[in-house]
């Protein structure tokens, strides 16, 4: 029996005992695990973990090229360029700044109460009302914590919440792969270019504009007051919220849901979870975010040769390629994870100096610097959930949308017990 085996003989969720099966909820359709490296149409496709780690923490032979980076270059102006955006000694010296109010003792001192008082009024509301739409809860919860670490805190919560969906409602693709929520031809075009740039504009100034104000006249210990003490303008300001946004609520948002969605599926490790301590239920929520990364593909451009090298074979990517890694495939790589990769447990074995979540946060210098806080919120908010007698209403709806190859889970419908009283939640409940 291998080391794999005997601390993980039977996976969650495998009824059939096949280590081969597929316990992910969020993998699109189609998707290969393999080749583990091949050239297509000019750009490099990386699925192999040590590989995928490997160009991530490539800092001096790689720039950002995910999150529409290369185009966004191009209209940035300003003294401080932002830091999603940014490489090199500058980059470093944005992230190192910054990386205070991210650490597991800031997070538990400043942060953790919120979590814990935010939790529990939320899943009383949920209990009172015999159910809810997840997905308009946990948007509201993971808005207020992020807020407290930026300093988006002079404006309202429920208003706030809207204006970040509608700002990253972009192009969305079904489970089907068909085409979501878009308008055919000219129109189609010109809502969709409308829409962000009317909802960054309320964002701008309903939110970032009453709180820049607030901490011009009195700093706090947040981002903003940082940025402010660096000199950033209010338009840089905003761009750093709404990068702050996207990491720090949107994508929170999607990984709480769908971890509620593997708990609550599965009996076993929904006990489980709840009888553990912390560090096991960190565990455990680790491994589910291994299987299933929020942001699916993560790019990067060489800016000079690069060797990679997997197993026997050798690839040579010339200076100016464009890398697209594969962090789903790399987080399920069988070669590196054991066949079983793609089923669910908490204490698997892992290559050296790999993370218990893998890829699922990146690797190198443009990590993601609220990875503790993430698991954190998501921790507070399920162990209290999770104890409701709880049960889907119908299957919870998946759908991905393109600019960063996230998941969204839509329609996590719940209800208090069976027969007693539920009804379909308004959004007004579930936003309070």
């Amino acid at each position: 029996m291998s080391d794999h085996d005997a601390r993980c003989p039977v996976p969650h969720g495998d009824s059939h005992g096949d280590p081969r099966g597929d316990r992910r909820r969020t993998a699109p359709p189609g998707e290969s695990a393999t080749p583990r490296v091949e050239v297509r149409d000019g750009v490099w496709h990386v699925r192999a973990l040590p590989l995928v780690r490997q160009v991530l923490r490539e800092a001096d032979a790689t720039v950002q090229a995910g999150f529409s980076a290369e185009t966004a270059r191009q209209g940035l102006t300003g003294d401080h360029p932002p830091v999603l955006y940014a490489d090199g000694p500058e980059h470093r010296r944005q992230r190192t700044a910054t990386a205070r109010f991210f650490t597991p003792a800031t997070v538990r001192r400043r942060y953790r109460d919120l979590m814990e008082e935010r939790a529990d009024d939320l899943v009383e509301r949920i209990r009172q009302d015999g159910g809810a739409e997840l997905s308009a809860v946990t948007l509201r919860y993971s808005v207020e914590v992020a807020a407290q670490v930026v300093g988006l805190t002079n404006s309202d919560i429920d208003g706030m919440s809207r204006r970040l969906e509608r700002f990253f409602s972009g192009p969305v693709t079904g489970s089907s792969g068909a085409p979501q929520r878009r308008l055919p031809g000219r129109l189609g075009a010109v809502v969709g270019s409308v829409r962000p740039v009317w909802a960054m504009s309320a964002f701008r100034f309903r939110d970032v504009r009453p709180a820049i104000r607030a901490r011009r006249e009195q700093p706090r210990e947040d981002v903003i007051s940082h940025l402010l003490q660096q000199g950033y303008t209010d338009r840089e300001i905003l761009v750093e919220c709404l990068t702050y946004a996207a990491a720090g609520m949107a994508t929170t948002r999607e990984f709480i849901a769908v971890a509620a969605w593997h708990l609550l599926e599965d009996d076993g490790l929904r006990a489980e979870y709840l009888a553990a301590e912390e560090p096991a239920r960190h565990g455990i929520l680790h491994e589910i975010l291994r299987l299933e990364p929020v942001v699916g593909h993560l790019y990067r451009r060489t800016t000079q040769d690069l060797v990679l090298e997997d197993g026997g074979e050798r690839h040579e990517v010339p200076a100016g390629a464009l890398l697209d890694l594969y962090v789903r495939q790399a987080n399920a790589d069988p070669q590196e994870l054991g066949e079983d990769a793609r089923q669910l447990c908490p204490e698997r074995p892992r290559p050296k100096g790999v993370r218990p979540e893998v890829m699922s946060f990146g690797d190198g210098a443009h990590r993601c610097p609220g990875g503790f806080i993430a698991i954190q919120e998501t921790d507070v908010f399920l162990q209290r959930l999770l104890r409701l007698p709880l049960e889907f209403a119908h299957p919870p709806r998946v759908s991905w949308v393109e600019l960063i190859a996230a998941y969204e889970v839509r329609d996590v419908v719940l209800r208090v017990g069976a027969g007693q009283g539920w009804r379909e939640p308004s959004p007004a409940s579930t936003a309070r």
